[in-house]
């Protein structure tokens, strides 16, 4: 099959299709309609992660540890509260109200400077319950209520109030961007009605994205609060361009076939444009972090169902509005631009070296980006109450870098040399496990006591002791003790007191109401001290380190605290904590780095290619966008302000997937007008033409990414908005003012470099005589027509041809001629 009727019946089927969408506009509004009713339910289906940890590779050290915990330890509530303008007596009174709030297992505070200082008293509350359990939360709303009338500051991990947090700024900052939203689109716009076309059309794509994010079961934290403000300045292009598609091709055409007409011309431009943005989001997918996944697929979720906004349901809405857009026409408020173009003529053999010079630099200079992999070091526009607590306590008291190593079980000799040597170590304030936790009178909880010892311990009758003990050997089936070696029969201080604790439950064992009340306690104390510290295969460490949570001291003293652990365990331990979770995060950044900017580059050089059918104009593309990343990231770097990795491995494969898109609309307008008109009038031109569609699209993207980074208190989020606004205004300074230059200076090597003649781009031509016409063209041809044609043409033809070629050939020497052509 030749080129030209392969062209021939994809245009057809694209009519066909987009005929089909005109004339099922009320199937599809139904089913509109239907998608909306069922996503403002299953809204509520969704599951959102707040914990970045969650999302480290499986196999990292410090998600197996975090693995282990869950399944082998309980870890009670915790909450750490801060009661400032107090005296000491005050402090102690304050005490004793929480030590008797229902829930609350023990308050650990004390006159020392760890607990009492500046005025201000520090209680360490521990509940009673799992840390998972609704419990948790009514015995801390008991603790503020008995606060109540003091100045008190409260640090928790309970609750979820985070994601609270953050949909409230959010819902603040959707506000205020649907506000600029429409101003802008206002100040572009040619008609009133168009605009609510538009969002109409965003909004129809947004609700249904966040109604079926319930399909991936739990997303981030993350991506719940971006990616509405993200699918708007990604995709609004979208219906832009197919809205003036529609504005161009209803000067000639009655409004049915004028839809249908700009919608088979808009699929086409609308996937290649979409299909740069995907691929950078798709090399986020390829991030050993796996947030970047989450973010990756419900952002290109959101991407497509915008795609299918577009196309099945915005025709329906140019047909609904058509009349109102011709009665609300307004003058064009944005002026055209042409001394931008005429600059660019004139600087086109000296700003390209420039910025190859600076571009260079900004390489240079992003590459010593401060990156951090936590938010100690972090600082917020805004902060909310649980950061303004967590600042209070640690401007007060300090804040603990508090680390979990987990052990095999079961060796208590092992456990209690690595406590030793870890406690000796001055990097350590403090390591405490079960073998170093002490009971009574001296004695550990694991510490071997014989029948003798225990009976003075526990103030037992020896031969009540002696009893006990043969019992406890014949439980285990150590009969050999029994038989002979009694005496001697060594057993650790916690297991005997939970087995007498056991006997005396089952009325083996009877106690005077004295030593009945000790053993009830320690027998609180001790269950609640090995639930956290042993589980059926691992005991449990826990270390105060007097080190910064991240940075190349912290992260070189965890290699070293593994080779201390190997001198006593063979098997594999492991370490969990804030500090570990950097140290991989750190790690898994130095191949993360490399691999989505390789993929990002190689999956748009691909859809670039493909479209302009060069080598060269998409290097030339590609090399504006990725120093526009230089040199958003050059800014930290020079200003030495520490930058959540996370931002710019996202923000990266934004800018790369969605910037590019500024670009590709310049160059596509200037190779279409070169061909037409001399370079210096086709530049000027093409930025006349672009300019609108460019500020457009780039101030709502800056906009809300200046808006997120400004208005939310997560660390996290925070970078994100900052580093893309930043990157979006540049890249957009860099296609207006840069790209030009580059594009007339290598004009020659871009159309040498090109493989194909025919560039999929709408060209004028005309013609006389005997033409030769295949494809689908839009003109007069003896008066005017539209449509996909075979043939020849014997008069004059002045037409764009869309797709196929106009030509001249040679008068025929016969009718039948003619129609054998």
């Amino acid at each position: 099959m030749s080129e030209n009727n392969q062209k021939k019946q994809d245009g057809g089927a694209v009519i066909k299709a987009a005929t089909f969408i005109v004339d099922k506009r009320n199937l599809f509004f139904l089913l509109l309609i239907i998608a909306i009713i069922f996503s403002a339910f299953s809204k509520g289906w969704v599951h959102v992660e707040n914990s970045l940890s969650a999302y480290l590779p499986d196999n990292t050290e410090t998600r197996v540890g975090l693995d282990i915990m869950e399944k082998e330890f309980v870890t009670f509530g915790m909450a750490d509260v801060m009661v400032a303008n107090i005296s000491y007596p005050q402090a102690e009174e304050i005490l004793q109200k929480l030590e008797a709030v229902p829930g609350v297992s023990g308050v650990t505070f004390d006159d020392t400077a760890d607990h009492y200082e500046n005025a201000s008293a520090l209680y360490h509350i521990t509940f009673a319950y799992d840390e998972k359990e609704d419990a948790c939360l009514t015995s801390l709303d008991t603790v503020k209520e008995t606060l109540a009338g003091h100045d008190f500051y409260v640090s928790t991990t309970l609750g979820d109030t985070l994601s609270e947090t953050i949909a409230s700024e959010m819902q603040a900052i959707i506000v205020i961007v649907a506000i600029l939203v429409v101003g802008i689109l206002l100040l572009t716009s040619e008609t009133y009605a168009e605009v609510i076309v538009l969002l109409a059309t965003f909004l129809s794509a947004a609700i249904i994205n966040m109604g079926t994010n319930f399909l991936f079961g739990t997303i981030s934290f993350v991506s719940n609060s971006v990616t509405i403000v993200l699918q708007l300045a990604l995709s609004i292009d979208y219906a832009v361009i197919l809205c003036n598609r529609f504005k161009e091709e209803q000067e000639t055409l009655p409004t049915r076939e004028a839809v249908i007409v700009a919608l088979s011309k808009a699929i086409p431009e609308i996937s290649a444009s979409s299909l740069t943005t995907v691929g950078g989001l798709m090399a986020m997918t390829f991030m050993q972090f796996e947030i970047g996944v989450d973010m990756g697929i419900v952002l290109i979720k959101a991407i497509i169902l915008s795609l299918l906004s577009v196309f099945i349901i915005m025709p329906g809405l140019l047909i609904l509005f058509s009349n109102w857009m011709e009665k609300t026409r307004h003058k064009k408020l944005i002026p055209p631009i042409p001394l931008v173009g005429k600059i660019a003529y004139r600087t086109r053999f000296v700003v390209p070296p420039i910025f190859l010079v600076l571009a260079a630099a900004a390489m240079f200079i992003s590459n010593q980006c401060p990156y951090v992999y936590g938010y100690s070091q972090l600082t917020t526009p805004v902060q909310n109450e649980s950061q303004i607590a967590e600042q209070m306590i640690k401007e007060n008291f300090g804040k603990d870098n508090v680390l979990a190593m987990i052990v095999p079980g079961g060796d208590y000799e092992a456990e209690r040399g690595l406590l030793a040597e870890l406690e000796a170590r001055p990097e350590i304030d403090y390591a405490m496990g079960l073998s170093n936790t002490e009971a009574m009178d001296g004695y550990m909880l694991t510490d071997k006591l014989n029948p003798r010892q225990f009976a003075e311990l526990a103030d037992l009758d020896y031969e009540v002791a002696e009893m006990l003990y043969a019992a406890y050997a014949a439980n285990n089936e150590n009969y050999a003790k029994i038989v002979n070696g009694l005496p001697t029969y060594g057993v650790p201080l916690i297991d005997m007191f939970m087995f007498l604790y056991d006997e005396v439950q089952e009325g083996y064992v009877t106690l005077d109401p004295d030593l009945q009340e000790t053993l009830d306690d320690a027998y609180v104390q001790m269950r609640d001290g090995r639930v956290q510290m042993e589980g059926e295969h691992y005991s449990r460490i826990l270390m105060s380190l007097n080190l910064p949570q991240e940075g190349a001291e912290t992260f070189a003293f965890l290699d070293e605290m593994h080779t201390i652990a190997g001198q006593y365990y063979k098997d594999e331990i492991y370490l969990a904590g804030d500090s570990t979770s950097q140290y991989d995060l750190y790690k898994s950044f130095q191949r993360d780095n490399t691999v989505v900017n390789v993929v990002s580059i190689l999956i748009v050089l691909a859809v670039l290619l493909f479209t302009f059918n060069s080598a060269g104009l998409p290097v030339l593309l590609i090399m504006v966008i990725q120093g526009s990343i230089w040199l958003n990231f050059s800014f930290p770097a020079l200003t030495r302000s520490p930058l959540f990795f996370m931002s710019y491995l996202i923000v990266s494969s934004i800018q790369m997937g969605a910037n590019i898109d500024y670009a590709i609309v310049i160059s596509s307008r200037y190779m279409e007008l070169s061909e037409q008109m001399p370079q210096r009038e086709a530049m000027i031109e093409t930025m006349n033409l672009s300019f609108p569609t460019i500020i457009t699209s780039g101030s709502m993207l800056a906009i809300a990414g200046l808006l997120i980074g400004e208005l939310t208190s997560e660390p996290a989020i925070v970078a994100i908005g900052q580093s893309l606004a930043r990157g979006t205004l540049i890249s957009i300074f860099l296609v207006l003012f840069i790209l030009p230059q580059l594009l007339l200076f290598g004009d020659k090597i871009i159309r040498k470099t090109s493989f194909a003649i025919n560039v999929a781009l709408p060209t004028r031509s005309a013609a006389s005589g005997f033409v030769r016409v295949d494809g689908r063209i839009h003109g007069q041809v003896s008066g005017i027509i539209t449509g996909t044609i075979h043939g020849v043409v014997r008069g004059r033809v002045d037409a764009f041809v869309q797709s196929g070629e106009i030509k001249e050939i040679e008068a025929p020497e016969k009718k039948e001629d003619i129609e054998d052509e």
